[in-house]
């Protein structure tokens, strides 16, 4: 029986959509325990999607920190994924509210 090879499904660029973005971010603070600063999430996110932690395309970057911001900003989305600020507007912590990290 011939079978055509499969045609690989082309992954969508895991870097283009906020809302993935947001997911990997929270994903990341779980793993460092609720709470780290906002270069070494954005490292690990970069990590996990296949990209050199060495050289984060500064969009990258920039989309990442956009993501959290925008999530935190916004009340009902905050609620949502726990994004806590633990210092503030313009902190460099990204946390979590402990009750969403469990």
């Amino acid at each position: 029986m011939d079978r055509a090879p499969r045609q690989s499904r082309r992954k969508a660029d895991p870097r283009t959509t906020s809302e993935n973005l947001v997911e990997r971010i929270r994903e990341t603070l779980l793993f460092f325990g609720g709470e780290a600063h906002r270069r070494d999430v954005i490292a690990n996110v970069a990590r996990d999607i296949g990209v050199d932690v060495q050289n984060i395309p500064e969009d990258l970057e920039n989309a990442m920190i956009v993501s959290f911001e925008e999530t935190w900003r916004d009340e009902t989305r905050r609620a949502t994924y726990g994004f806590h600020l633990r210092f503030g507007e313009g902190s460099h912590r990204w946390g979590l509210k402990l009750a969403t990290a469990h």
